[in-house]
């Protein structure tokens, strides 16, 4: 596999679908870590983008619930409780004991469950959204490559508010 300079897994250019879509999930991963790589935990639980209350630490959380909610509950159909506090559903919101270690810590776990859960499954294996997901989506079922393609747009969309909180907290750009 081939990476790009700061380590990061480049997709790979000739595969069959599923290759493709773990790749690209694991592209944009890896970028999350990477935009965290390095900081303090002041650092991480800065907010410098205003009026935005969002910082790395709040997105490195919500991932993990992101991910959890997609493939254990959705996928698996697993009855789990949030990765973190119950009135934290969405992840953002800071404690003070939990620190970027241990956030990071929690998100690989939960990308190592996701991870597991999925190997050998079909792309067309279907999942099932809850009541209210179904509802403004227009249907229950949906399939892992669904959630795949959706992991990679919530990445993506994620890690172009990473990429402005860290270069608004030290100045690092790129990737």
């Amino acid at each position: 596999m081939h990476a790009t300079p700061d380590g990061r897994p480049i997709p790979p250019l000739q595969a069959d679908e599923r290759a493709t879509l773990e790749g690209w999930l694991d592209f944009h991963r890896a970028t999350l870590a990477l935009k965290c790589a390095g900081l303090e935990d002041r650092q991480a639980r800065l907010a410098p983008v205003a009026p935005s209350g969002m910082t790395l630490l709040g997105l490195v959380q919500h991932l993990a619930e992101v991910e959890r909610n997609w493939f254990q509950r959705v996928f698996a159909g697993q009855d789990v409780p949030p990765v973190h506090e119950a009135d934290n559903p969405d992840g953002f919101t800071l404690t003070p004991d939990r620190g970027l270690g241990q956030a990071l810590a929690g998100w690989q776990a939960e990308v190592a469950r996701s991870r597991e859960l999925t190997a050998g499954a079909a792309l067309d294996a279907t999942g099932k959204l809850s009541e209210q997901e179904a509802g403004q989506a227009g249907g229950q079922g949906v399939s892992l490559r669904w959630i795949l393609v959706h992991m990679i747009e919530e990445y993506a969309r994620h890690n172009g508010h990473a990429d402005l909180l860290r270069e608004a907290i030290d100045g690092a750009t790129g990737a």
